[in-house]
């Protein structure tokens, strides 16, 4: 007989924390004391209706808004205070909902531009040769991962909708994050896009860590590891796709209860 020893292994301490996180613009509360948490290596995906305040939520993440109160905390290390480009520095990367690509550059061009903000060059165009080239292999090699191999000299402007979000996600990527904030990356795309997107983030999953804001629900619930849901401002809860689409209060203030009935 031999006895079943259930592992007492603490849960590793999560990539991002985001700890009682609040934003007023004037009267309006529009993060309100939002806490939750991401661990490393997966998809965690952030819903709720319009004008829950999931894109300022991210706004604050990634440092683009000021937060009034609450903590962040990234790697163990507090960053609510700290500037984006620091941001990026320690490996948080915003991906934007609103195409960020330059379009009269190549693909190639794009990406290339993204490792040398990466590499804290700035933006001098002036470089050795020898550090030109790593940087368009390293290039070429993002390109790759993101399903771009064979658009590397197509002007980015002239690229079909989808392949122009799989581009912007490209340049996030150059940057090497730990993690990446994607704000709604399957808007505007058909089923084919999308699903492209969808097998790309899964892909991606396996080395870096991914917080996603999505409407699209049947994606959501086939990507993500974990899901919270934001009303008003609040996490009104955090857990499995199988808890957030049994959970009753998410039912009611976003899944709709006949929604939520056929999904479970």
């Amino acid at each position: 007989h031999v006895e079943q020893v259930m592992s007492t292994a603490p849960m590793p301490t999560p990539l991002l924390q985001v700890k009682n996180l609040v934003k007023r613009f004037g009267g309006l509360t529009a993060t309100d004391h939002a806490s939750f948490a991401v661990q490393a290596g997966q998809i965690h995906a952030l819903i709720g209706p319009n004008g829950a305040g999931k894109t300022t939520l991210i706004h604050q993440l990634s440092g683009a808004l000021a937060s009034d109160e609450g903590q962040i905390l990234f790697a163990d290390e507090a960053i609510e205070r700290m500037p984006m480009p620091a941001r990026v520095q320690a490996g948080l990367v915003r991906s934007y909902q609103i195409t960020s690509i330059f379009k009269r550059l190549t693909v190639l061009e794009n990406i290339a531009l993204g490792v040398q903000a990466r590499d804290g060059s700035s933006w001098r165009f002036w470089r050795p040769a020898r550090n030109e080239s790593a940087r368009y292999a390293q290039a070429a090699e993002v390109a790759e991962r993101v399903g771009l191999a064979a658009q590397l000299q197509q002007t980015a402007g002239l690229l079909a909708h989808g392949e122009q979000r799989q581009l912007e996600v490209a340049l996030a990527l150059a940057t090497r994050p730990r993690m990446l904030l994607l704000d709604e990356p399957m808007a505007g795309m058909g089923p084919d896009e999308s699903e492209r997107m969808l097998q790309l983030l899964l892909q991606l999953r396996k080395d870096t860590t991914i917080l996603l804001v999505e409407h699209d629900m049947d994606a959501v619930f086939r990507l993500a590891d974990r899901i919270s849901t934001l009303v008003f401002g609040k996490v009104i809860a955090t857990g499995t796709p199988d808890e957030i689409r049994r959970n009753p209060d998410v039912r009611r203030a976003y899944l709709g209860d006949e929604a939520a009935e056929e999904a479970a």
